[in-house]
């Protein structure tokens, strides 16, 4: 069974219809990368976000953004003990494994640029002293798509931190009935929930995604779709160098869960999206004309030639 499976299985009674959302973190964990959940409230991206963690045994911690949110908040800072007479330091949420950012675009960018080092350099700087945060580390943000008031929309810079864009809808009417008849059971067996893969086991699964073989018809490939997102005729801004690296060592992730250690162009296909979606900034005369993201990448897909076996 591979790991993947072996995950589903556990998580499918408690994050209803939710197989996609946790198959894209778990990959996003494995490639040592970020995720930024968009959805509306209410369709369980903060469970989602503890049931990784609870799976990997990793230590969680929830930041809520809000407007006076300030950097020290996050990170931490030096304060005065008087019973010893020197500055300690108190750490701030940061210092976990896994960091649910809730709402991050309510946030002021001063605020929202204090995790750009973090999300990077996997380390922060506290009044001039750099400390290494704890491994693995990622970053879970949630995002409202509906609010325009009061938020402070992520730049372009922030964004590309991200290593996917999940977008998150309703259950089906199916689910919903079982959501609500069974919601009892769901929130007990989450706060019951069990590591499935120990710390030191998923230090192993990240070596051994590195060891997934990428032909170089898939690096051209790769490279085509990217390049294609730069010269598209309704994009003001495409995809960075970083995108194509993401969606490698994605797809990389994706083939290793399901039991491959080479990847194949489907495995690009289906990590596409996630991956360019949040990367691909819209001339404002084509979004008008109702042009998506989306339906660009769409398009490039298939419009680029598909690598043959």
């Amino acid at each position: 069974m591979s790991m993947l499976r072996k995950i589903l299985d556990i998580v499918s009674e408690i994050l209803i219809e939710r197989e996609y959302e946790i198959s894209l973190l778990v990959a996003t964990l494995l490639s040592s990368g970020h995720a930024l959940m968009e959805g509306v409230p209410g369709i369980a991206k903060t469970l989602t976000a503890k049931t990784i963690a609870r799976l990997f045994d990793l230590e969680f911690k929830r930041i809520q953004m809000t407007p006076d949110l300030l950097p020290s908040d996050i990170l931490g800072s030096y304060v005065y003990n008087q019973k010893t007479g020197e500055f300690e330091l108190r750490q701030g949420p940061i210092f976990a494994n896994i960091i649910l950012v809730d709402e991050i675009n309510r946030a002021s960018p001063r605020t929202q640029s204090a995790l750009l080092e973090a999300m990077q350099e996997r380390q922060v700087t506290i009044e001039g002293v750099t400390l290494s945060l704890k491994q693995p580390f990622m970053v879970i943000a949630t995002q409202n798509p509906i609010e325009f008031e009061g938020v402070f929309p992520l730049p372009e810079a922030q964004l590309d931190r991200f290593l996917v864009k999940i977008e998150t809808t309703y259950p089906s009417t199916k689910g919903f009935i079982k959501i609500m008849s069974r919601i009892d059971e769901i929130e007990e067996r989450s706060r019951e929930l069990k590591p499935v893969i120990s710390r030191e086991e998923l230090f192993q699964h990240m070596n051994n995604v590195r060891n997934v073989r990428v032909d170089d018809s898939i690096y051209e490939y790769v490279a085509s779709i990217v390049e294609a997102t730069r010269s598209h005729p309704a994009v003001r801004l495409g995809g960075s160098p970083r995108a194509g690296i993401s969606m490698i060592r994605l797809a990389k992730s994706l083939a290793y869960i399901e039991g491959r250690n080479y990847v194949i162009p489907d495995d690009i296909k289906r990590i596409a999206r996630p991956v360019l979606i949040h990367r691909i900034i819209v001339k404002p005369e084509y979004e008008v004309e109702g042009v998506r993201p989306e339906n660009i990448i769409e398009n490039i897909l298939s419009k680029t030639p598909v690598p043959k076996p």
